[in-house]
């Protein structure tokens, strides 16, 4: 700092400039790999509470909401009552999405591809659109009884992985690489592999809001560069860029002692985070190096870009140290001829996540690995399309009130079902479970106390679960 620069300074200002001095000095010999381990320790575990259950998640996100009603929560009598006028309490006043004049009640076809089959030891209900994850039931914990405030995609979205329904705050994601960071210095805290494209929320999904945008999620991609401009331009060796990185960043840390902008720092660790990734990250994205049997398991395809090469791939970067996995599938908005396009949607994502639990298992990770499904709400029991649609037209609107997801590894009970909806599927009859709750429960899993994971912004200590959620702590092992 100048002698000309601290005349200008009030004691508040010099304090934080002095902090952020201390900071930078902090994170130049990290980045030099001159901390000692305590210091690396400390640093990564600032956000551990109490003793974590998992290490690692990986998020599957499914953009759009499935039909849990067809896939995991089987409902005879509204199977039975198929074509009748919807209750009045399920439409009056009530928001919908799309759905204007009352509608008639739908169930799940009967027929055998739509069947639900009691799986594993566990006896869990799984339709028999998901055959393979019929195999693994008895990993599985399931939560039907999961309600939101938002029904339109966008909000609903951020609501799930930020906390709040508009944007500007920082997902999940983010939250966990803030609270705990990663054992692996050479790859980012947070992925994101995208299947399709994420339609409401976009790459707000997993922005860093007002933390340091150092815990943004970093999408990853299967084909050309894994990330945006990783490779040297042509006729650059990785030493004349090593020597760019090195001046640049030199003069990051002067202006970082000067000027005290955190967003620095970022810059500083962004361009050495780059530099390395260049060689970690063309290795851990060549999946071809599996044997054949690993992919004949996932059903990946080396050189593709696929739901099931994003499952292989979350599992190389679980084994890689990798903190927070986020996967996006997109397609799941069933509007219209749910029953026609559901089982396509179902079979590209049955064998991979299948897969995952499998292989994770097989190698000793699946109890430090939590996988999630969610999605941004449910779908409706009521049919979307007047009673004259035909019934291969027929779609489900948005749903709210009740649905379900489920998770596995990771500290949670294998072959566990918990809450239940009502018997035509519309609301919460048991054990009510609010997605700041969901949330909630994945940070303690991680050894988070959500309530003590904050950051003070704009005069406010704000976190992931705001001014609410409880663990669900009777799904944990």
């Amino acid at each position: 700092m100048s002698p000309e620069y601290r005349k200008f300074l009030n004691r508040r200002q010099f304090f934080q400039q002095s902090s952020f001095g201390l900071g930078g000095a902090a994170l130049a010999s990290l980045l030099n790999g001159e901390a000692s381990a305590d210091e690396v320790d400390s640093l990564s575990r600032r956000g551990i509470h109490h003793e974590p259950k998992a290490e690692h998640v990986i998020y599957i996100h499914l953009v759009g909401a499935p039909s849990h009603l067809d896939l995991f929560d089987y409902k005879p009598e509204l199977q039975k009552r198929t074509g009748q006028l919807c209750p009045d309490e399920f439409f009056a006043g009530k928001q919908l999405a799309f759905i204007r004049e009352q509608p008639n009640l739908l169930g799940t076809p009967k027929d055998d591809q739509f069947a639900f089959k009691k799986c594993g030891q566990s006896g869990i209900e799984i339709s028999n659109l998901l055959p393979h994850l019929q195999g693994v039931a008895d990993e599985m914990c399931f939560i039907k009884s999961l309600h939101t405030e938002q029904f339109n995609h966008a909000p609903a979205q951020l609501y799930a992985l930020t906390g709040f329904e508009r944007f500007g705050r920082p997902g999940i994601g983010s939250w966990v690489s803030y609270g705990i960071g990663s054992p692996n210095k050479n790859l980012p805290d947070f992925v994101v592999l995208v299947t399709g494209q994420v339609l409401g929320a976009g790459n707000s999904a997993w922005g860093s809001g007002f933390l340091p945008t150092v815990h943004q999620g970093i999408e990853f991609r299967s084909k050309g560069d894994p990330v945006l401009f990783l490779s040297n331009p042509e006729g650059m060796s990785p030493g004349e860029r090593k020597k760019v990185v090195d001046s640049v960043n030199q003069l990051n840390r002067l202006q970082l002692d000067s000027v005290g902008d955190p967003e620095i720092a970022t810059r500083i660790s962004q361009y050495e985070m780059a530099y390395r990734m260049q060689t970690s990250v063309p290795d851990l994205m060549e999946i071809s190096k599996e044997p054949q049997s690993i992919h004949d398991l996932y059903g990946s395809k080396p050189g593709g870009a696929s739901f099931a090469n994003n499952c292989l791939l979350a599992r190389r970067m679980v084994e890689r140290g990798v903190r927070f996995v986020q996967l996006f599938d997109q397609g799941w908005d069933h509007h219209g001829s749910v029953y026609s396009r559901l089982p396509g949607k179902a079979r590209q994502v049955d064998q991979p996540i299948a897969a995952l639990i499998k292989d994770l298992k097989e190698k000793g990770l699946l109890d430090k690995t939590l996988i999630v499904w969610n999605a941004e709400f449910g779908r409706t029991p009521m049919a979307q399309g007047g009673a004259k649609t035909d019934i291969k037209k027929i779609g489900r609107d948005h749903h709210k009130e009740a649905y379900t997801v489920w998770m596995a590894g990771g500290g949670v009970k294998g072959g566990c079902v918990y809450g239940a909806s009502d018997e035509l599927g519309y609301s919460v009859a048991e054990n009510k479970v609010h997605l700041h709750d969901f949330n909630a429960t994945i940070l303690h899993l991680l050894g988070i106390d959500h309530e003590r994971l904050t950051f003070k912004y704009q005069g406010r200590q704000f976190r992931l679960t705001d001014v609410h959620g409880n663990v669900v702590k009777d799904i944990i092992a």
